[in-house]
């Protein structure tokens, strides 16, 4: 399953993914994106979104690997794919026929977000 994470890119940016090469994904403390978190499989497909400033689904990423013993806390380290070629902004997703019931918009705080495949590939086309 791909997961859309939203990050601030002025605490952190794709940019920083990809001059890192690797980090881990934790920090949250919203018990769904914490369920999200814990879900996920070394492989899945991940889109990096930038909240606040921007808001707009920026690159692509993928799960390294997912250490979930501390439920509270797990660790996902990801590593970046590639910067999409172009970004996809919030109003264009907004109307987008693909996200008419994602849970992006019921809970718009959610900071991991499940998508569908046909949603991966509309923000990845």
């Amino acid at each position: 399953m791909p997961y859309l994470l939203k990050t601030e890119p002025t605490k952190y940016s794709f940019e920083d993914l990809e001059r890192d090469g690797e980090t881990t994904w934790d920090g949250i403390s919203n018990n769904q994106a914490l369920l999200n978190l814990r879900g996920m499989k070394p492989g899945e497909k991940l889109v990096i979104y930038h909240s606040v400033v921007g808001k707009a689904a920026v690159g692509t990423a993928k799960v390294v690997s997912v250490d979930a013993a501390d439920p509270k806390n797990p660790q996902v380290r990801i590593k970046p794919v590639k910067r999409l070629k172009t970004e996809k902004p919030l109003d264009e997703m907004r109307t987008a026929a693909v996200f008419k019931d994602s849970i992006l918009f019921r809970q718009f705080r959610l900071s991991v977000v499940p998508l569908t495949d046909a949603q991966y590939d509309w923000l990845t086309a």
